[in-house]
């Protein structure tokens, strides 16, 4: 089976219908031809933008409750001390400033669990990482 990465954006859009990218993400998320994988990182990100817009926000307990159905079919994968080393690696290889620096570290979680795809509707944000395939392409 084929691994998957999904970028925060995938999982925040997969529960906005009003997205224009809510159908794809959707797609993306019952595409049973991928093992669907996310981070540590892309969860506590997510869980920060669902909670934090007034007017469209949801309650920390709602976001929670989508989280827990999402790991009925997302496996979620953590930082390690080899991904911490890969991580550094690629700091000093590409140099990224800013926020930039927190995509590299989603990168090299990935990339340490030999997943080498992402989805991900922000391909600026990871372009650039030449281990990384980006989907939908």
């Amino acid at each position: 089976m084929n691994k998957l990465l999904l970028d925060t954006n995938i999982l925040v859009y997969s529960i906005d219908e009003d997205s224009k990218y809510f159908e794809e993400s959707q797609n993306i998320l019952r595409n049973r031809s991928y093992d669907l994988y996310t981070t540590s990182k892309n969860v506590s990100e997510f869980l920060v933008v669902v909670t934090k817009f007034p007017q469209k926000s949801i309650s920390a307990k709602e976001a929670l409750e989508i989280l827990r159905d999402f790991t009925g079919f997302i496996t979620i994968i953590y930082p390690t001390p080899s991904s911490n080393i890969l991580f550094q690696e690629m700091i000093e290889k590409y140099q990224p400033t800013g926020l930039k620096i927190l995509d590299y570290e989603i990168a090299s979680i990935s990339l340490n669990h030999q997943i080498n795809r992402i989805a991900t509707f922000n391909k600026k944000d990871f372009q650039e990482i030449e281990e990384l395939e980006l989907y939908p392409n």
